[in-house]
Order: C-alpha cells, then structure tokens, then sequence
C-alpha cells in the first residue's frame, strides 16, 4: 500500500499582509500530478488545512476544487484529512456527507457515548489498496480542544482526557483489523522533541505540557502521518512518527525548510519506506540584512531587475532589515527608491536601533507583534506588571480563557 502524507497547508494564510492564493494554487496543481504520477491509494492531510477558523471563500473554494479534481483523476483514491488548531472542527465537517461520495473523510471533533466511552467507530476509517481490499485502518484523531476531552464523566486532566482517547481508539482498532492490515495514525499535534517555528505554530497546549509524548502511539501502529509543525521531522527519530512539514514556508523564519509531502510504502502491516516528495517553490521569501542602511541600499540596489517576460506572480516577497543608529523618518521612502525597478516584492521593513540588542547575533531582535502568540504577550505584560515571571496557576488560568475566546470564534 502507498500513501501520501500531507499537513498544515494553511490556505487563506496572508504573509504580512499579501495573500498567498497563487502559491497554494501551485502547491496543489503539482499535488494532483504527483498523484497522478505515483497512484498512492490513500492521501492523508494532517490539519491546519485553512490558517483561520474562518477561511475566506477562496480558500475554501481551492480545497473542495481539489477534492473533486483527485476524485475525478483517481476514483479509487481514499482522502482523510482532520482538523488542526487553526481550523474549526465543526467546519470541516461541514460538508461531511457530500465528501463521502467522493471517498473523502473529513474530521474535525471527538465524540463521546455513555460513561466516557469514546464513539471510535467515527474515527476509524478503512483505507484500500489497488485492488479494492481494506489494507489498512487509519485512526483519525483531529485536534483535541480542553473542552473534548474533559468534563464531569471524563475528569479534568486535560492531557489524560488526551491519553484516553488515544487508548480507546487503538484499542478500538486493534479489534476491527484483520491480520496484515496496518494501522496508520493521522493527528495533529505537537510531541515531545519537535522543533518548533515560532513565528507561524501557535502553542497547543499551555503549562508545564507543551509536548505529547511518543509513547501515546502504540507499536502496533505502522505509521503516525503528524501535522502541527512545519519543519519535517521524526519523533524520537523514529522512522515511523512523522511530521511531513509545510508545503510552502510561512514565515520568513522557514526559509530554508525543506517543504515536502511523505509517500509511504507498506507491505502488509509492515512500514518498507518514507520517501520525500520535493514541492517546487512557487515564490521565494527572501531576506536582506541585518546591515547598517548605507550597506543595506547598496545590497538593495545590486538586486536584480524586474524581467518583463516572467510571471510578476512570482516575484519574491522580500524582507528588509536594518540597523540604525538614529531614527530616519524617510526610511521606507530610501528603501522603495533602492528598490524601483527591481524583481522583488517589498512586503516587511524590520529597523532595529543601536544599543538595544546586537542583531546581527540575536534574530529575536527582530520580532515583530504579529509573530508573538496570545501567551507570549501575556507573559510580557505580566512580567511589565509585576516584575515576576507568570506562575503556573496564572498561565492555566489564562489558557482557559483563550480557550474560551478561540470556541466562540469557532461558532459560524
């Protein structure tokens, strides 16, 4: 069996301000050719499918065109894809039904019977292989909000309210398969070890657990296809736990990420290989600086010149940061004027001063408000406040509440 391991494709992300639409067109342009080169039998998409809860129209237009495009080129292509952080459970599952007949699963809650008993009927979805045998079981397990996995009948713990239900899914599993059916896992979430971009993943979790060990998955599980971080890697470096990463970079910090989709091999319940599947980049980021502004100008002006035949789609965005010694009020208007002519996109000015911190060194010298999580800016302003550090119980106490503000941005 052959599968496709996808995650975090953020369509309607805006990068500073400029949409992304045409690079998310490209990704998924070359997805259906890889598919119709490589005739995987089942495409999972590990979460962070939109980059809002409320995606633009056009963003939620480019999913479902694709949907119907793989079905339509591949009938027998099985697709599950999960909700992740960024998106709302309830809207993925919006168009459930319909997705169905076109062999598309689409998850995005948990669900609870009596006495705390998990509905993993739901979330097991058998996945065929070329000639139309179940061959192996994926267990889907979208995003787990506090809200999911605790409650009256099922404690308070939220990461025990986690480990239940990966225990009663795979157990669950355990018993629906046959012999040499594999186990595949789908999540998204962030485990223990992982690196982490911190200008575009949002914190999943806020304590003293901001990891999901590696042990939740059972070895009896062939594959675990992750989503949440966007720099490829394994768990533990285990060949089998595995993050496929972003398709296109979402912030300047990932740049040099090598943005992939995983095809996996199985023969039987046994994982043969993992295989990267190079995206071509569409549009590059690129960066200028840090350097003093006179250097600076000179490296803008040495940029090459716009080529009237090539697509302006395809324009880098550009990033330009500089060190000061005193405020310069014209600074954006030297800058545009380095760059008149010139085959980039200007779409972020960074100034850094003199005496505050040796950019050059320190890239978090850098950081801008639109890169800080929700908790970041609280544990400043506390820190501002009251010369401390925010303790454990006020983190917690915070955490609920942005959990809160999050499920009624969810509400359509």
């Amino acid at each position: 069996m052959r599968l496709f391991h996808t995650s975090d494709w953020h369509l309607g992300q805006s990068l500073h301000g400029q949409e992304r639409d045409f690079e998310h067109a490209c990704f998924l342009d070359w997805l259906l050719g890889q598919l119709r080169l490589r005739q995987p039998d089942a495409l999972l998409i590990a979460g962070d499918i939109f980059d809002t809860v409320n995606p633009p129209v056009k963003a939620q237009e480019r999913l479902y065109d694709f949907i119907v495009q793989a079905h339509e080129q591949q009938p027998k292509l099985d697709i599950v894809m999960i909700a992740g952080n960024h998106d709302s459970g309830s809207r993925i599952e919006l168009p459930a039904a319909l997705m169905r007949r076109l062999r598309t699963h689409a998850l995005g809650r948990v669900h609870w019977l009596d006495e705390g008993q998990l509905d993993a009927e739901r979330l097991l979805i058998p996945l065929t292989n070329g000639r139309g045998k179940v061959a192996a079981w994926c267990l889907a397990l979208p995003f787990l909000r506090p809200a999911e996995v605790t409650g009256p009948q099922l404690g308070d713990d939220y990461l025990q309210g986690i480990t239940q239900v990966h225990q009663q899914l795979i157990a669950a599993a355990l018993k629906k398969r046959k012999k040499d059916q594999a186990l595949i896992a789908i999540s998204h979430a962030h485990m223990a070890g992982g690196a982490v971009s911190e200008d575009s993943e949002r914190s999943l979790i806020i304590g003293n657990a901001e990891a999901l060990p590696a042990k939740l998955f059972d070895k009896a599980i062939s594959y675990v296809a992750l989503g949440h971080l966007h720099k490829p890697q394994k768990v533990n470096r285990e060949e089998r736990i595995r993050y496929s990463g972003s398709p296109i970079p979402l912030s300047f910090a990932e740049i040099n990420y090598p943005h992939q989709v995983l095809e996996v091999e199985l023969d039987g319940n046994g994982l043969v290989s993992v295989e990267p599947r190079p995206v071509p980049r569409a549009v590059a980021l690129q960066r200028v600086g840090p350097a003093p502004l006179g250097e600076l100008l000179q490296q803008l002006a040495d940029l090459p010149v716009v080529d009237l035949l090539e697509d302006p789609n395809r324009q880098p965005w550009l990033e330009v940061r500089v060190l000061l010694d005193e405020p310069q009020p014209d600074l954006r208007q030297q800058i545009e004027t380095a760059l008149e002519g010139k085959a980039v996109r200007l779409i972020r000015i960074s100034a850094e001063y003199a005496g505050r911190n040796n950019a050059e060194d320190d890239d978090l010298a850098f950081v801008e408000l639109a890169q800080m999580t929700p908790q970041d800016l609280f544990s400043r302003a506390w820190e501002q406040a009251y010369g401390n550090p925010a303790d454990d119980q006020a983190l917690a106490d915070f955490a609920l509440l942005l959990q809160d503000v999050q499920q009624e941005e969810e509400q359509p």
